[in-house]
């Protein structure tokens, strides 16, 4: 049998382990990354591939015939057409919950860089105001403490209530969004319209849906207090880039920590990046990447393939 790992470099800087992995099949191939014309070939012998995300899609399927098993090396499993893989026979696995502590302590440096004013107190330094001072402090950028604000989260799974119970830690008060469109009533949720006056910062861990694709635009934002915070550490396509970035140039929301934006790598731009806005912070994605989140994620995969071969799929979602 032989396995394909078809974008390694998404994964691996040359500083994990693949032992795990390579020691479940007699043969492995792996590829820093894959064209589309390149699918097909490295595909046509493969009983299992390896995707972080590479779009495989029906026709890469019906032209690898091999292909029993596809491990997703990730969560989402948006690049694999689901449906033809199900009808060719040909298990889906992901990996769950193996970015949880990267994702929390990424969220809550974004929320205390902005809090702190991390980014003004650095740039006041490098430009000489603190030497200039006739104080030993520097008080020109106020800071705000998270003990009793409030927190709000949309998107209470696996990762809203870890950021959840982080906060409580900082002492936050946390409230629960009602999931969009979905008539909602559980106990302790609040509509998404009510929760947005009520918090200071809103962090979203929603999934990228129909019903969730520009949750945050023009209207939402002008419900928020003009000093609360946006975090998104979840898919760009929740937020309206244009409405964010009007809301801060004007001065209408406190600030943004964005770490996934609708477009990605960035090729043509997005109203995010193209003039300077303050009290925004950009991340390129990497919430999830902490060298030990990347290394239970190869380690997941490798699970995956191991449960595969003595009959017992683990992480499903070709049900």
């Amino acid at each position: 049998m032989l396995g394909v790992l078809l974008d390694r470099e998404t994964l691996d800087r040359q500083d994990l382990d693949f032992g795990a992995l390579t020691a479940t099949l007699p043969r492995w191939e792996m590829h820093a990354q894959t064209r589309p014309e390149e699918l097909g070939p490295r595909l046509a012998e493969a009983t299992v591939a390896v995707s972080n995300k590479v779009v495989l899609d029906a026709a890469a399927l019906a032209a690898a015939p091999a292909l029993r098993l596809i491990c997703v090396a990730a969560t989402g499993t948006n690049n694999i057409d689901l449906e033809a893989a199900r009808a060719r026979g040909i298990e889906v696995c992901n990996v769950r919950a193996y970015a949880t502590p990267s994702v929390v302590q990424h969220v809550f440096a974004l929320i205390l860089g902005l809090t702190r004013r991390l980014g003004e107190h650095r740039q006041a330094v490098a430009a000489g105001a603190w030497a200039a001072s006739p104080h030993f402090t520097l008080l020109d950028y106020p800071m705000r403490e998270l003990g009793g604000l409030t927190l709000g989260i949309v998107g209470h799974g696996e990762l809203g209530r870890a950021v959840a119970r982080t906060a409580e830690c900082f002492g936050m008060r946390v409230r629960i969004a009602a999931r969009a469109g979905a008539g909602d009533t559980r106990p302790g949720r609040v509509p998404l319209q009510t929760l947005l006056r009520e918090v200071d910062v809103l962090s979203l861990h929603c999934p990228l849906t129909g019903q969730t694709r520009g949750l945050i635009g023009a209207d939402e934002l002008a419900l928020m207090k003009p000093d609360a915070l946006l975090i998104n550490t979840a898919r760009g396509g929740i937020v309206d880039e244009a409405a964010l970035a009007e809301a801060l140039g004007a001065g209408r929301l406190g600030g943004a920590g964005i770490d996934v934006l609708e477009e990605e790598p960035p090729q043509h731009g997005s109203p995010l990046l193209v003039r300077e806005l303050p009290k925004l912070i950009v991340t390129p994605h990497v919430a999830w990447a902490s060298r030990e989140a990347r290394q239970r994620l190869l380690d997941g995969v490798a699970a995956n393939v191991r449960a595969w071969l003595a009959g017992t799929p683990s992480n499903r979602v070709t049900d």
